[in-house]
């Protein structure tokens, strides 16, 4: 697994262990790099996590904002995995800008198929192609 990909699933997992224990997201993320400074092969992964939690915190309503207005789920109906996976993705279409568009979509639908569900990979997939326009503007 890439770097990057690694960088990604970590910060999935800061957004969704947020999520679901009901933390601030900078907590969780604390506590990652807490983490990382102990275990050498969290830190090859550190950097891409941070910077794409630290864009969902700085830019959290916005990227709801975005989700809300094409997705045809509210945020909070949508399975915690499937909304942290959008928050990721959307966070690094805002800040990434050098990243192109279709790998983000991709190693999101990736992550949704390896985690969530097939049917959660295509309305992903959908959303963050519908998304990532205004998203890529926006930035």
């Amino acid at each position: 697994m890439s770097a990057r990909r690694k960088g990604r699933k970590r910060a999935l997992d800061i957004l969704y262990a947020a999520d679901v224990r009901d933390l601030p997201v900078n907590e969780v993320l604390e506590q990652e790099r807490l983490r990382a400074v102990d275990e050498p092969d969290r830190a090859a992964s550190w950097d891409m996590a941070h910077s794409i939690v630290s864009i969902a915190i700085e830019r959290w309503d916005e990227i709801d904002q975005l989700i809300a207005d094409v997705s045809s789920w509210p945020l909070e109906r949508m399975p915690a995995i499937d909304r942290a996976l959008v928050r990721m993705a959307t966070a690094e279409l805002l800040g990434s800008p050098e990243t192109p568009t279709g790998v983000i979509i991709a190693e999101a639908g990736e992550l949704a198929m390896e985690y969530s569900t097939e049917e959660s990979r295509g309305f992903l997939q959908g959303v963050l192609g519908t998304l990532a326009e205004k998203a890529r503007h926006a930035g």
